[in-house]
């Protein structure tokens, strides 16, 4: 994403900005600046209401000016993007805020921001980012389509609260507040729905405190089709949250199929065996195989994607990597494989000897793939881990900080 403009906007000494992300809501703008207006007079908050327009087309921007709110245009913190959408319009409306602290609600009028003082109370207190919970509020009938009540949100958040520890029960809720330096400082990019997902995310791996505020869902007040695609932004939700999670994506299913492999290739390299009736042989063998070979390619890669996040800052520094980086280095892992391959290599000189002893004649292939299939194994993974030892490397590598400097030979 492009940088702020010029006119950087720097926060004033008011307490808070009421952030609306809007696009083409001509039907509800009004209304809801009017409702957040209502909640500032009554409660005596200091701020403003800031809508931020993503190219609206029906007016929206007019009706929210004369309804006093600010109004300020994505696509000039924005020019180089050619789809500006959810995260782009809220991300600008962040950086433009003048408030110490930022409420967010979609301008559709789908929420009750009677919530608002619980949620100002909430960031007086020092909590960092402050969750809406429609689940504990009350999602009014209408309000939500049964496919995003049941299984969607709480999927995404069960999902949210298993990757990243995030302590809330409604990830994807459309309200939300935040300390306005803390969120900006997470560094936040995603340009479609999954910014809500990002920032859930990055709060709760850099340790932000978050808490909760109950609020209520009402169906919205428009009569076209809502932005969200059910599937599309799904999606897009589920993938951002696993490349966010390394540990997940590759590490857990990767030990899973290598300590299940190497189980069935120690219990099958002797002889077969009968479990539950079924006998299984080298047929078994070579699916273990399969499946040790799989499963220490996840593991290296959950080591290289985790070595580059952390090195990019898109994952948080963790010294105990660190270490056993430093630990394990270029040249053990190169002595380890190497040591692997020696060792299939050794398996296959064995089985050509036995061959050799017949003539090169007929063999009984199930003795002969017990030793062939753990020995080609051996040399598949001392390959994979040497060739992730190198590339371990090659993402270490800075460039030759003296600019110009020669070299000498």
């Amino acid at each position: 994403m492009r940088q702020d403009p010029v006119s950087s906007v720097q926060p004033s000494d008011l307490e808070l900005t009421f952030l609306f992300p809007c696009l083409n809501e001509a039907e509800t703008v009004v209304g809801c600046i009017e409702e957040v207006k209502r909640q500032f007079a009554e409660h005596g908050f200091e701020g403003e209401v800031l809508v931020a327009d993503n190219g609206s087309t029906d007016g929206s921007q007019d009706l929210a000016r004369s309804a006093g709110a600010r109004v300020i245009h994505v696509v000039d913190w924005f020019p180089d993007v050619p789809r500006r959408g959810y995260g782009t319009g809220l991300t600008a409306g962040l950086r433009a805020s003048r408030g110490r602290f930022v409420v967010i609600a979609d301008s559709d009028g789908s929420y009750d921001v009677a919530s608002l003082p619980s949620f100002v109370q909430k960031l007086r207190e020092g909590h960092d980012l402050v969750m809406g919970n429609r689940f504990k509020g009350g999602i009014l009938p209408g309000a939500m389509p049964p496919l995003h009540r049941f299984p969607g949100n709480p999927m995404m958040t069960l999902l949210g609260r298993t990757f990243f520890g995030a302590p809330i029960g409604d990830v994807n809720c459309g309200i939300r507040g935040c300390r306005r330096d803390a969120i900006l400082g997470l560094g936040l990019n995603s340009m479609g729905m999954e910014f809500a997902i990002e920032m859930v995310a990055k709060a709760s791996l850099r340790g932000l405190r978050i808490a909760e505020v109950p609020t209520i869902l009402r169906p919205d007040g428009r009569s076209r089709r809502p932005h969200l695609r059910t599937f599309h932004d799904g999606w897009r939700q589920l993938r951002f949250m696993l490349l966010y999670s390394p540990r997940w994506l590759f590490l857990y299913p990767g030990l899973a199929l290598l300590v299940l492999g190497l189980v069935l290739m120690g219990s099958l390299a002797l002889h077969p065996r009968m479990i539950l009736g079924v006998r299984l042989d080298v047929h078994t063998l070579v699916m273990a195989s399969a499946m040790v070979v799989m499963g220490s390619q996840t593991v290296l890669s959950y080591l290289l994607a985790f070595q580059h996040a952390t090195a990019q800052g898109v994952l948080p520094h963790d010294e105990r990597f660190v270490r056993f980086l430093r630990a394990n280095s270029l040249e053990r892992a190169v002595l380890i494989g190497g040591a692997l391959v020696l060792l299939g290599l050794t398996g296959v000189a064995a089985s050509a000897w036995i061959w050799a002893q017949r003539a090169f004649g007929d063999l009984e292939v199930s003795s002969m793939m017990r030793l062939l299939v753990p020995s080609a194994t051996a040399m598949i993974v001392g390959v994979q881990l040497s060739a992730a030892g190198f590339l371990s490397s090659v993402l270490e590598l800075r460039g030759n900080p003296v600019s110009g400097s020669s070299v000498e030979r």
